[in-house]
């Protein structure tokens, strides 16, 4: 299934990934664990998804303005490095949730809210908050939580649109509330 995401004959080099990853340290850390809440912490990320968003914010497809021209001039070979290296390194994020929404967030992450016909998240991204690498669903755990936050809002908003023609985080997003979007992001913050 891998060779989908990456073309034959392309082995991805993780030490190479390493030396093509030197302006990325600013905003995601020398390792991919980032800083700052504003910018997605992505060491231990899953490859294909990271390999995907890469893909899609070089083309376009995936708005990311802090982005823009980063990947201009990186070859497939050079994201699919970047990928492998990210994927390789250990995420250490994550942290004390807000304790007033740790309940709520756990409660929508394992059971949706039914009455909302929102599934739970737990069955794409996994009881731990692994993803899932070969369905291309990320890893969310220790994720800061105002980037959580923000993405799915970016989803509800249609700002962000890559999740595929089913749109299924665009749907999820439309009916979840702003407090509703915070608890699950401060639940999944201090998930490990």
């Amino acid at each position: 299934m891998l060779s989908l995401w990456i073309p034959q004959g392309l082995t991805a080099d993780a030490d190479r990934g390493q030396t093509l990853t030197q302006t990325c340290i600013a905003c995601h850390g020398a390792d991919g664990n980032s800083i700052a809440g504003s910018f997605p912490s992505i060491a231990g990320q899953n490859e294909r998804y990271l390999l995907k968003q890469l893909r899609e914010i070089k083309s376009g497809a995936r708005a990311a303005l802090l982005m823009v021209g980063q990947l201009d001039s990186m070859s497939d070979q050079d994201l699919a490095d970047m990928a492998a290296y990210y994927a390789s390194q250990t995420a250490s994020g994550g942290g004390a949730a807000k304790a007033d929404l740790v309940e709520v967030g756990e409660t929508i992450y394992r059971a949706g809210i039914a009455r909302k016909g929102i599934a739970a998240c737990s069955s794409c991204h996994g009881p731990d908050g692994s993803g899932n690498d070969s369905a291309i669903f990320p890893a969310l755990s220790g994720q800061w939580p105002e980037y959580t936050t923000a993405q799915l809002k970016a989803f509800r908003s249609e700002a962000r649109a890559n999740d595929g023609d089913a749109k299924m985080m665009r749907s999820i997003a439309l009916d979840m509330s702003d407090k509703e979007m915070e608890a699950v992001a401060s639940f999944l913050y201090g998930l490990r």
